[in-house]
């Protein structure tokens, strides 16, 4: 028997699912998935993990691992190579020749991360997007102050010109029948 066996499970890897399809991905892999709708160099979450393995320990999902996601860096969008879908019957004069090229998004691996800590490093994990968001907010939540008052300007402005063209709701005729024969009824009788 060979005892080199420990030595495969050295590598850290994960089983991910993204568009229907399971990927075994490692660390620093390039990898293609069909397409995201992220842009070139934007950071992806897959939080649905099927599996993690590292040297010390498996971790398998029922379905998915707790706690566990991959990130990964989107480098460009593509299409695959081409396939040929050729449809053929015999003695029946039927050919039928289709082309075909996959929307792809191309990724490389950049960590893998199990309950809250990154398995290659053994630190909290590098997040591109989470540090600008929550500056935003801090600044969101200062802005509204400002921005009411002109919130409430846009409005009077949008309400001031039906004033000045001397059009009101009492003025203008009514959409129903009944009440405006009514007022012309009653004031025929008040003549």
């Amino acid at each position: 028997m060979h005892t080199d066996l420990g030595k495969e499970n050295k590598v850290v890897f994960a089983v991910i699912k993204s568009g229907g399809r399971q990927y075994k991905v490692s660390v620093g892999q390039t990898l293609e998935v069909n397409q995201l709708p992220v842009e070139a160099g934007a950071q992806v979450k897959f939080e649905e993990v099927l599996l993690i393995s590292d040297a010390d320990r498996t971790m398998l999902g029922t379905p998915l691992v707790n706690n566990a996601m991959v990130l990964a860096t989107a480098i460009r969008q593509g299409r695959g190579k081409k396939v040929i879908v050729f449809r053929y019957k015999s003695k029946k004069r039927f050919r039928h020749k289709r082309g075909h090229r996959q929307e792809l998004t191309f990724l490389t691996i950049d960590d893998i991360v199990a309950d809250g800590r990154s398995l290659v490093t053994g630190e909290p994990p590098r997040i591109k997007g989470e540090e600008a968001p929550a500056e935003e907010e801090e600044e969101e939540a200062a802005t509204p102050t400002t921005t009411e008052p002109a919130e409430v300007e846009a409005e009077a402005a949008a309400s001031t010109p039906a004033e000045e063209t001397g059009t009101s709701a009492e003025q203008k005729p009514s959409r129903r029948r009944r009440r405006g024969q009514a007022e012309d009824t009653e004031s025929q009788t008040e003549e």
